[in-house]
């Protein structure tokens, strides 16, 4: 499937912060677990993760950490902040909203036949 570039760019923030609420982690890890819950469908590039975790370091959502990984390499490691929280709820709210709008209309037009 391929899932419309801006749509994509809006659920980053929220999808990124939900993924970090479950723990700490770190770039590729991320990634992996985009793949994961989208069941393939959403594939995402290093080019547009790593900006967006800068953006959410910058605006206070995440802190970052360097770590080193089970093989003894560096890493960067990153957890979601108290403000995170709070950010992550309410984008949850927003999208809530959108869905059950959307799905109330989606509903109505698979009953028409549309």
């Amino acid at each position: 499937m391929n899932v419309d570039k801006d749509l994509v760019a809006a659920m980053a923030t929220p999808l990124v912060l939900a993924i970090l609420v479950e723990g700490r982690s770190y770039g590729y890890a991320i990634l992996k677990r985009v793949r994961e819950l989208s069941a393939g469908d959403l594939e995402w590039t290093d080019g547009m993760l790593y900006p967006l975790l800068h953006r959410l370091d910058r605006l206070g959502y995440v802190s970052t950490e360097w770590g080193e990984s089970d093989e003894g390499r560096r890493r960067k490691y990153y957890e979601i902040t108290e403000r995170g929280r709070e950010q992550l709820a309410d984008q949850r709210r927003q999208w809530e909203t959108a869905n059950r709008t959307l799905g109330g209309l989606w509903g109505l037009t698979a009953q028409t036949g549309a």
